[in-house]
């Protein structure tokens, strides 16, 4: 029996836009649009299983093996560096990880700049490059309120419209790094399943090009 597929989609917009290409490329699978509260769908005829998993954990489900290809966010791939192949750009998704701060806010490179951020490492690894001193402060939610209430001198956090920064009187400093959605691959599945996953790749390429033309 053909080995099934594994594939794992990021819930919301950016998982369904995906899912679209999939089945452009002739890995459909109709119950996957069903209204329902499954999470795994599968489609035997096709060799293929998809299963819905919150944005940030499509690269576990890959790096562990329990899927053998997925669609995350370049900012995950950078801040947690799993081991997997990154094979493609989707260029959809696409943001940007930048520096905001208050309008008044003036820098002085004589003081340690206090960062606030999910991106840990995203934070620290720019501010290295530049030779700036930090104080890092970690949160998981609600990061515009960090500089509002003198807890940080600037924030580093994914920005798309600006609306919420505009709305908290914040504004981008500095862009640290374009993203957009990326496909990727377990490594050592990846040798294993080749041939399905180029011609999920080929495909992938042809579409790209063709919504470039249009």
């Amino acid at each position: 029996m053909k080995r099934m597929l594994n594939i794992a989609l990021p819930k919301g917009r950016l998982g369904e836009k995906v899912y679209g290409m999939f089945e452009a490329a002739g890995f459909e699978c109709p119950s996957i649009k069903e209204q329902s509260r499954k999470l795994i769908f599968e489609n035997e005829e096709k060799g293929v299983r998809y299963f819905w998993v919150k944005p940030s954990d499509v690269a576990i489900y890959v790096e562990r093996g329990a899927a053998d290809i997925g669609v995350c966010g370049k900012d995950i791939l950078l801040e947690y560096t799993p081991d997997v192949y990154e094979l493609l750009d989707l260029g959809i998704g696409k943001c940007r990880m930048a520096v905001a701060a208050p309008k008044d806010f003036h820098d002085s490179p004589e003081k340690t700049l206090k960062v606030a951020t999910k991106f840990s490492h995203i934070a620290a690894d720019y501010y290295r490059r530049q030779g700036r001193d930090i104080d890092i402060i970690h949160l998981n939610g609600s990061i515009e309120i960090a500089p509002i209430l003198k807890l940080s001198d600037v924030i580093v956090d994914i920005v798309e419209t600006g609306t919420t920064l505009k709305e908290n009187d914040l504004e981008v400093r500095e862009t640290v790094v374009p993203i957009s959605a990326r496909l990727i691959a377990n490594k050592a599945h990846f040798r294993f399943m080749s041939d399905t996953i180029e011609t999920i790749l080929t495909s992938f390429r042809h579409y790209l090009a063709k919504d470039k033309e249009d």
